[in-house]
């Protein structure tokens, strides 16, 4: 999984290429935690995210906990191997996905 990351004021906007499993999701949760600090606005990307497994639904959950209390967060550009995990699990309900 590679992340690549942009500022803009209080907008912070990631990009994720790869897969989201067990093994790189915790590298996610260390960048969030890190950069989240005072941003109002949380873009991701997942344009090349081919998979994501339930570590990664975790960390999710976690950044919209805190996006809920600072600012707002949106989930962009989902493929739909991805989307189907997401209504699976109710995490379309969740999330704002556009």
């Amino acid at each position: 999984m590679t992340i690549s990351k942009t500022h803009e004021g209080g907008k912070f906007s990631i990009k994720i290429d790869g897969r989201m499993d067990t093994l790189t999701a915790p590298e996610l949760e260390k960048v969030l935690k890190m950069e989240l600090g005072d941003a109002s606005e949380l873009v991701i990307d997942f344009a090349d995210l081919d998979y994501i497994s339930s570590a990664g639904l975790r960390v999710l959950l976690s950044a919209q906990k805190v996006m809920n209390r600072q600012g707002s967060m949106v989930i962009r550009n989902v493929k739909p191997e991805v989307m189907d995990i997401f209504e699976v699990t109710g995490f379309s309900d969740i999330l704002t996905i556009e």
